[in-house]
């Protein structure tokens, strides 16, 4: 076999070959085929939803927030301005429930709690922040106070 991906015709299968369409399973032989099936059901949720992925804009009018959330409702989500103006998304996606008599082939799809925290700039409007979900995005939307001009004030020159 070559270490070198094939480009040009036939089914890559080489274990050292990032290209190839086959995946190696380096659990492949264990019991239930899985060494994961061994650990206790709350090391098993899947951290990568803990760290749910968001966006922060500043438009000239607002900051928007938006969090991909798929699968969850909008009554698994909280949000929330604590005080010092601090925003904080959290929610949680429940485990899929199990059958006895399932036979788990790959779980990839994340469960588990999340929770994030921004600090808010001076500039925000906390009591007027609104949210709204639409196919999966959360998005927050926190108002900014207007910018104050400085009052200039002019000095007369004496002499």
């Amino acid at each position: 076999m070559s270490l070198i991906p094939s480009f040009f015709g036939g089914r890559r299968t080489n274990v050292f070959d990032p290209f190839s369409l086959d995946i190696w399973d380096p659990f492949d032989g264990f019991p239930n085929n899985s060494a994961v099936a061994k650990l206790p059901a709350s090391a098993q949720e899947t951290s990568a939803f803990a760290s749910a992925r968001i966006d922060w804009k500043e438009t000239p009018e607002s900051h928007v927030f938006k969090a991909d959330l798929p699968g969850l409702k909008k009554e698994e989500v909280k949000v929330e301005v604590e005080e010092g103006k601090i925003l904080q998304i959290s929610g949680e996606r429940s485990r899929e429930h199990e059958e006895k008599n399932d036979k788990w082939h790959r779980v990839e799809r994340s469960s588990g709690k999340f929770l994030r925290r921004f600090r808010l700039p001076e500039n925000a409007k906390i009591d007027q922040v609104k949210a709204s979900m639409e196919n999966g995005v959360l998005t927050v939307t926190v108002p900014k106070e207007e910018e104050k001009k400085p009052e200039v004030k002019a000095v007369e020159i004496s002499g």
